[in-house]
């Protein structure tokens, strides 16, 4: 226990630190600017505020509303409801944020396998849907009557058809177990390192196995209970996303999509209604002045797995 205490990476904070860091969070009560709310947290629930945010103004829309799941965050309760009133709810949402996007915008919608299709019927109804990742969580409870649940998805949409996608940003190293060569004995697809280590660049899939969900000896890890991990999110901003465009999370909850931003070049606006993860996030966002890496994620280039090509 003691190693497992020294080695415990996860984020907190003091009450001390809380006191400082609450002067920065916004409130709103009026129609704002986009330079008021660049680079900023917004505490408040995303039905109070997004009336006064500006419209047309968003290049990515990063949704991750809570599950419909019985689950406490910190100091709100997040009720499970029936099919139906969850789709509702969602619905309220998903139209609240549709007027802030650009005619260009991405979108993409977390979900879990149960209310997955809730999502998708109201999203087709705002949105052009894409395409649907199904990414594997690793964690989760076994199940002796049933399979045990690892997966949730992501569903990717655009407000038209015109949107951008950088595939060359997204794509994944992978180890060549067959390294053919062509008839004159080059490389066939494939690169070697000086090392001698084959691989090739692959285009990304929607099945999506190389995420390790947060956990206590990463660095990215906080009390948050369904954090989303920084190399998921480096992806979805890598591909759908230029360097300056601006990037909001209506459900920020310990910040990670404002790291991520941060750490590629790019300006966020985050909208969480808990106090305590909004200091959460703006604690991340101080350390990644410093600290710029993402596990995953080096040298322009994803891995197969969180370990590699990352230094402590």
């Amino acid at each position: 226990m003691v190693e497992h205490r020294t080695r415990n990476k996860t984020i907190r904070l003091s009450s001390e630190e809380i006191e400082q860091l609450e002067l920065r969070l916004l409130n709103l009560n009026h129609n704002v600017g986009i330079e008021e709310i660049t680079n900023r947290i917004i505490n408040q629930n995303i039905l109070a505020v997004t009336q006064f945010l500006p419209e047309k103004s968003v290049d990515l829309l990063f949704l991750d509303p809570p599950y419909n799941l019985t689950k406490t965050f910190n100091s709100n309760v997040f009720h499970s409801r029936s099919y139906q009133k969850y789709q509702e709810i969602f619905e309220l949402w998903l139209k609240s944020l549709v007027p802030l996007l650009k005619d260009t915008a991405s979108v993409y919608i977390c979900s879990e396998w149960s209310t997955s299709n809730a999502i998708f019927e109201v999203a087709n109804r705002y949105l052009k849907i894409q395409n649907r990742i199904v990414w594997q969580r690793e964690k989760g409870r076994g199940a002796k009557k049933n399979w045990k649940n690892n997966s949730e998805d992501i569903w990717f949409c655009t407000v038209s058809n015109k949107y951008y996608f950088n595939v060359n940003a997204v794509k994944l190293r992978k180890k060549v177990i067959a390294p053919y060569r062509t008839a004159a004995g080059k490389p066939k697809d494939w690169q070697e390192n000086h090392a001698g280590d084959r691989y090739r660049m692959t285009c990304p899939s929607n099945i999506w196995t190389d995420l390790t969900v947060p956990f206590w000896s990463m660095s990215e890890n906080t009390p948050h209970p369904t954090q989303k991990p920084e190399k998921m999110l480096a992806k979805i901003i890598l591909a759908s996303s230029k360097v300056g465009d601006i990037i909001l999370d209506p459900f920020l909850g310990s910040g990670t999509t404002a790291v991520v931003a941060k750490k590629l070049d790019r300006k966020f606006i985050g909208i969480e209604l808990d106090p305590y993860y909004c200091c959460l996030a703006l604690k991340r966002l101080n350390n990644a002045e410093t600290d710029k890496r993402i596990q995953g994620y080096a040298d322009g280039q994803f891995w197969e797995r969180n370990t590699f090509a990352y230094q402590k």
